[in-house]
Order: structure tokens, then C-alpha cells, then sequence
């Protein structure tokens, strides 16, 4: 029976810890490597982790850089054929172990699996059904984004590879794509050194596209509609169709910045009227 080591980073979520660590340890799947990492948390996470201590293969609450810092801890410790790691606002269907185990075994030259997800609220109640598509190594250097807590991957493949900690956003897409790139040179590195060139080179300006319209939209959320604005237009001179396909941002960008100068307009007026009485 395969082991299959689980991480779960944490800081502050004691309203969900709970959910999460019970999912891990009561899948049907027994030969399981559970570490919760918690970055020394404020609220009662620790005690909520102490209930559950002797099921634990390792826990630990102590400062840390982030969330890519925690995981990082724990792939250094993972002894698993099979990885994952389960973030503490997030939880494990029944048999979701199990599962991944089986498609492993019966497709030993896979090293990433991933499978649909579920997005619930609060009350865990589903508000949405994440169905994804099979992807290829194109598919990911153009930020076709697969949901986090769906994906194992084999240990194998990851090696000395970890998650970068200065990206904060899509640095689980990041990893993806080193773990789809290392994973295809092991079973084919004749040929695919050779093509992962010209495979580049063919969606290179939709992949260049594609970063900046992810960008813009980051950006976007960020109140920061001028650079969103500029990202999104960057997107459209490299690769019209990607960026046409998240004209949203654009129309958002525009109806922001639209709605920024006729504020701006009125406390100029109101500043000039004040002045002058």
C-alpha cells in the first residue's frame, strides 16, 4: 500500500481546521502521513490541533514566512510515494484518497492527477461545481488554472523542486508547470527537450497574453485600474483572441477609471467652491 504524505499549512483558521484535518483522517485510505504546519497562530487553532496529535505523523506551530514557507517544511519531511497538500479552509470528499491512490497505480507514468472540486460557503453549503478539462503542458504555460486541492502528485517528480515564496499569487501554477515539465523529461526527455521548444514558440504570444491578462485582472481586484487597464491592452496588441476573451476586465477598468475622474471632478469643484468663499 502506497503512502501518501498530506500537509496542511495554517495560521488563524480555527473556524475550519477542524472540517480539515478530520477529512484527512477519516478518508478509507489508512496508510496516510498526515502534518498540519501552523504559523504559530493567534486563536485556538493549536488546541483544536492537540485534540487530534496522536493521529498526526507531525505538527507545529511556530512563526513562518507564508504559506508556501509551511509547505515547503512539509515536502522536505514527506516520505509519501504520492504528495498533496490541503489547505485549512479546505476539506477532502469521502474516498478522495482512495482514489487518487488508484489512478496512480493504474497509470504509472503520471505524476500529477488532478479531479474536479466543489466550492462551498461557511455553512458548506455548494455555491459552485469546478469541472476542469484535460490539460497539457500548453494548456498550463497559457494559466488554464487547475483548483489546488484536487491535485496529488507523485513524489518522484517533485524532487528537489518546492513552491517559490515570493510569489503570492498562482504560485501552486507555478509548481504545475515545473512538476508537468520535469515529469514529461523523465519519460520522454529525448524527444520533449528537443520539441519544448518550438511548443513554446508556437503559443508564445498567447502565453505572453495570457500572463498579462492575468495580471490585469490581479490588478483589477487590486483597485488598481490603470495598470489593469494597460496590462489588458498589453494582452490584446500580443494576442487579441485572449485578451478578447476576458473583455470584462477591460469594460471594468474603463467604468472604474470613468467613475475615479468624475470623483476626482467633484472635490476639485468643491475644494475651488470652498476657497473661494
Amino acid at each position: 500500500m502506497k503512502l501518501v504524505s498530506i500537509i496542511t499549512p495554517s495560521f488563524n483558521q480555527a473556524a475550519y481546521l477542524e472540517q480539515t484535518i478530520l477529512s484527512v483522517l477519516n478518508q478509507d485510505y489508512s496508510n496516510i502521513e498526515y502534518m498540519v504546519l501552523d504559523g504559530a497562530s493567534t486563536d485556538n487553532s493549536v488546541d483544536i490541533i492537540k485534540k487530534f496529535e496522536n493521529r498526526l505523523s507531525y505538527w507545529v506551530s511556530e512563526k513562518d514566512n507564508g504559506q508556501a514557507d509551511a509547505i515547503n517544511k512539509g515536502l522536505d519531511r514527506a516520505k509519501g510515494e504520492i504528495v498533496a497538500w490541503l489547505n485549512s479552509d479546505d476539506y477532502y470528499l469521502a474516498g478522495t484518497v482512495s482514489s487518487a491512490v488508484k489512478i496512480f497505480e493504474e497509470h504509472p507514468h503520471v505524476v500529477l492527477v488532478y479531479g474536479n472540486m466543489l466550492a462551498v460557503d461557511e455553512h458548506g453549503k455548494t455555491f459552485n461545481t469546478l469541472n476542469y478539462k484535460q490539460l497539457t503542458l500548453e494548456d498550463l504555460l497559457c494559466f488554464q488554472i487547475i483548483g489546488q486541492p484536487a491535485v496529488f502528485m507523485r513524489r518522484s517528480a517533485l524532487n528537489d523542486i518546492r513552491l517559490d515564496p515570493d510569489l503570492h499569487f498562482l504560485l501552486d501554477h507555478y509548481l504545475w508547470i515545473q512538476i508537468a515539465r520535469r515529469g514529461n523529461i523523465l519519460h520522454v526527455n529525448e524527444t520533449l527537450d528537443e520539441s519544448l521548444a518550438p511548443v513554446i514558440g508556437k503559443i508564445n504570444r498567447r502565453a505572453l497574453a495570457s500572463a498579462h491578462r492575468v495580471d490585469a485582472r490581479y490588478l483589477l481586484d487590486g483597485g488598481q485600474s490603470a495598470g489593469a487597464l494597460s496590462a489588458w491592452m498589453r494582452a490584446l496588441f500580443i494576442h487579441p483572441p485572449t485578451a478578447l476573451a476576458r473583455w470584462n476586465i477591460f469594460v471594468s477598468a474603463v467604468l472604474n477609471l470613468l467613475w475615479l475622474g468624475e470623483l476626482r471632478e467633484k472635490v476639485l469643484k468643491q475644494r475651488k467652491i470652498k476657497y473661494q468663499k
